[in-house]
């Protein structure tokens, strides 16, 4: 394996533990891998998925919702 290669795979490793962790610490562990099945079993596209995700939304309503969910995560 190359150097250049041994990197990305590093750093690849890295985003996945993050990842994982994340998943985990928000969602628990069974969820996590729940949601984990899901991605891999069916086809999905975060990036079209996410830009109709707040489409009709106004700025003061996607604002009181992150503050919503905010103020749930304390």
């Amino acid at each position: 394996m190359s150097c250049e290669k041994a990197i990305h795979a590093q750093e690849n490793l890295g985003l996945e533990l993050e990842g994982m962790r994340l998943l985990i610490e928000n969602m628990g562990k069974v969820d996590a891998e729940r949601f984990i099945s899901l991605v891999i079993r069916e086809p999905f596209d975060y990036t079209e998925w996410q830009k109709d995700l707040f489409q009709g939304m106004s700025l003061d309503e996607l604002g009181d919702r992150a503050m919503e969910f905010y103020n749930s995560q304390k």
